[in-house]
């Protein structure tokens, strides 16, 4: 290494933290919607959870096709042409829209595929309403995100990080008044939640947009060049590697949606534990995206500069230290699972159900957090498409057959599906482990 380990850890810590922050921020106000839903009522939080599923594909997939803003902001600002950062930006903001309006017409036929699913037509009904109010936010949070992705790749986490943390505020209290009716509104439940944080993710757009658009030293990035027009022809590299990410994004959250789809089977209070599960889940699995897009920008600026060896410097200091921080949550959740389950709800049932499934958790995090911090390493060095194959591997091939062999032929029920989650996990970390060393072993060598 050409750095001492101290410096490339003094590195990511500081890329990471913001973005740890901005990314979990944006998984919290789902927290807060589970949580004050959780102290509304059962059925509302049911019809939540199965209805961002298909929002959460979308947006998803939406955001890895988006991955290309960050992986070429950083390649140029490695190279030391800081305008070609701001043709990045500006011909990503015509695909977010584009690739938002596509995914807001999906929305709309949320209740017919539940009911394909095998839900009941009252959840399917309930959910579907769910999902066309969380549709009309894609928009605007693809806008948001690829214009965080712009200032990731500049190394300028921050702004994003202060957007989010006000926009929880203003989350938790639109879900004062729109889920529980208060001030003299209507009480609307998981519709009020959701509306409250499709507002809160339009405000969110609005102010990382204007933030671009006045910086001090928008000029020397060439943020308000008036476009070339040929965006889409002139973008062909950068969506080429948005390809590979985004159809990473939607196999592995399709995959995991099937899971719920199995826990609805089970029964609604299994799938009411099951969406409080995955929210704890991704809420720590926030920390993992933080640590992996800070450490692809890490990487795509040692690529851009030439440098072998700080890639793989940087690739596995980022991996070490999610294997770190994962392990400290996994501690805690297989500590205190009694004191989790209270944070979400106190229906006697979902409390019941909840603390055996946060021990079993425990064992997930570390695995799914270091696959996603290394995907991301690859992403960085320039190869697309191993992470999306091993992701197709391990969560298609591997994890939704072992999910509904432990859950149901086994008769784990939702403790099975979180199984499967775990070895599937664990077996896509082996191959991008293995992948990632073959690669920087011949960047070195060259």
């Amino acid at each position: 290494m050409r750095k001492p380990l101290r410096a490339h850890l003094a590195e990511l810590v500081r890329l990471a933290s913001p973005v740890i922050v901005a990314r979990a921020g944006i998984l919290t106000m789902a927290t807060a919607d589970t949580v004050m839903l959780g102290h509304y009522r059962a059925t509302d939080l049911a019809w939540y959870g199965i209805g961002v599923v298909p929002f959460v594909l979308l947006m998803l997939i939406g955001i890895g096709l988006l991955t290309g803003t960050l992986v070429m902001t950083s390649h140029a600002r490695g190279a030391g042409t800081p305008q070609e950062c701001g043709v990045v930006w500006r011909r990503s903001l015509p695909y977010a829209v584009l690739i938002g309006a596509v995914a807001t017409l999906l929305t709309r036929f949320a209740e017919p595929l539940f009911l394909v699913l095998g839900q009941s037509p009252d959840i399917a009904a309930g959910g579907a309403r769910v999902t066309e109010i969380a549709g009309m936010a894609l928009v605007p949070t693809l806008l948001y995100v690829t214009t965080g992705f712009f200032l990731e790749g500049l190394a300028r986490p921050a702004p994003g990080m202060i957007i989010v943390v006000c926009a929880n505020v203003l989350n938790i209290a639109l879900n004062w008044l729109l889920i529980f009716g208060n001030a003299g509104l209507p009480a609307m439940g998981a519709e009020g939640a959701i509306l409250a944080t499709s507002l809160t993710r339009l405000g969110m757009a609005a102010a990382i947009l204007s933030y671009v658009w006045w910086m001090a030293d928008r000029d020397a990035f060439a943020v308000r060049v008036r476009p070339s027009g040929r965006w889409w022809r002139e973008g062909r590299e950068q969506r080429l590697l948005g390809y590979a990410a985004g159809v990473s994004q939607g196999v592995e959250t399709a995959a995991f949606n099937s899971l719920t789809i199995m826990a609805g089977l089970i029964g609604p209070v299994a799938l009411a534990a099951y969406a409080v599960i995955m929210n704890v889940t991704a809420l720590v699995f926030m920390l993992a995206l933080g640590l992996g897009a800070a450490t692809a920008v890490r990487v795509g600026a040692a690529r851009g500069a030439g440098d072998g060896h700080g890639i793989a410097a940087a690739g596995w200091v980022g991996l070490g230290m999610t294997v770190a921080v994962m392990g400290a949550f996994s501690i805690l959740l297989f500590a205190l699972p009694e004191s989790v389950a209270a944070l979400y709800s106190d229906e006697p049932a979902l409390r019941a159900a909840l603390p055996a499934l946060i021990v079993v958790l425990a064992f997930v995090v570390v695995p799914d957090g270091g696959q996603v911090v290394m995907a991301y390493a690859l992403r960085g060095a320039g190869d697309a498409w191993v992470p999306t194959a091993s992701h197709m591997f391990s969560y298609l091939a591997v994890m939704i057959p072992a999910g509904w062999l432990l859950a149901f032929s086994v008769r784990h029920g939702t403790a099975g599906l979180l199984e499967a989650i775990a070895f599937a996990s664990l077996v896509s970390l082996a191959i991008l482990v293995l992948r990632f060393r073959a690669v920087t072993r011949d960047r070195e060598r060259g």
